[in-house]
């Protein structure tokens, strides 16, 4: 496995991403709805370009299988290909931003407890909770910060 960062996206990668994000969420985040996930994939693209730095994990065919955004040193996104989950991509990334770019704080949504368990895992704890996401969803979002080792 490849992970490197990429600073610009051609219209082919950003529709490969694209895909990344919508099979990881549909397979993650059961609590939206079919048509919340078609009103925010619309946003998506313009995450990707707004974040300072995008990490993306291809495996050994150069396929990617996964990508992290990163603002100053917060994960603000992380997704893995469906089909990829449990095989070791996600704390790959998430070991390189530590490593790379020396990310202590993500944002998790409550309701996608294996991701909580993943970052728990990692070495991250709650240390915050907003009963809304960011776009004032009822969507109760768990701030994380890595503690110091």
């Amino acid at each position: 496995m490849k992970i490197a960062e990429q600073d610009k996206l051609n219209p082919t990668e950003s529709e490969t991403l694209l895909g990344i994000w919508e099979r990881s969420v549909k397979a993650t985040h059961d609590f939206l709805s079919p048509a919340e996930v078609a009103a925010i994939k619309e946003y998506v693209p313009q995450a990707f370009a707004g974040v300072e730095h995008l990490i993306i994990a291809k495996d050994d065919a150069g396929q990617a299988v996964g990508f992290m955004g990163i603002n100053d040193r917060k994960v603000e996104m992380l997704f893995i290909d469906a089909n990829q989950r449990g095989r070791g991509v996600g704390r790959r990334l998430l070991e390189f931003g530590i490593q790379h770019y020396g990310i202590d704080e993500l944002a998790v949504n409550e309701q996608n407890p294996q991701a909580r368990g993943f970052y728990e895992h990692m070495g991250f704890t709650v240390v915050k909770r907003s009963p809304l996401d960011d776009q004032g969803n009822p969507y109760p979002i768990l701030e994380m910060k890595r503690k110091n080792n």
